[in-house]
């Protein structure tokens, strides 16, 4: 019996990681996002914010409106379907425990605003910066496309870790 290498055991973890399709869980639920963002930022930009008469300054208003409600979408369906399984295993060890659901909800979310944080400044940086050549709306899909890859990664080893 031999024993296995360190990029054996992540070529192992890796598989085990594959089999759950967790990525493509999180793809799924970052699609259902981006119909809340895109919508949201074309009414946000067309219609809630006209009162703000310069389309660069309602853009700011629109986007940040957008990305904080996909941002809310995204968190309850990654949580309720993405890593379900962490959290159904949290909740087991946690059991004991009086009151340990709305506390942990809100930290777990807390988590994931902050883990988000780099992919929600990429979008919003690059969607602003894009939208000085493109339509506001195809700039926004690019960002979302380019900070997606690491909110993955920051979600998955920090928000919803195994305990």
């Amino acid at each position: 019996m031999t024993q296995t290498t360190g990029w054996q055991q992540r070529v192992f973890q890796l598989i085990e990681w594959l089999k759950g399709f967790r990525y493509i869980k999180f793809g799924l639920v970052g699609a259902s996002g981006t119909v809340v963002n895109m919508v949201v930022l074309y009414l946000g930009q067309e219609f809630l914010f006209l009162g703000i008469e310069s389309p660069r300054s309602r853009l700011y208003a629109s986007l940040a409106f957008a990305i904080a409600l996909a941002t809310i979408n995204n968190f309850t369906w990654n949580r309720l379907w993405t890593w379900a399984d962490r959290i159904r295993e949290f909740a087991a060890l946690n059991a004991a425990n009086e009151n340990p659901s709305s506390r942990a909800l809100v930290s777990q979310f807390g988590k994931y605003t902050l883990a988000s944080l780099l992919g929600i400044a990429l979008q919003y940086g690059l969607t602003l910066w894009l939208a000085h050549a493109l339509h506001y709306l195809l700039a926004n899909v690019i960002a979302i496309v380019i900070a997606s890859v690491s909110n993955f990664l920051v979600n998955d080893r920090l928000t919803f870790r195994r305990r």
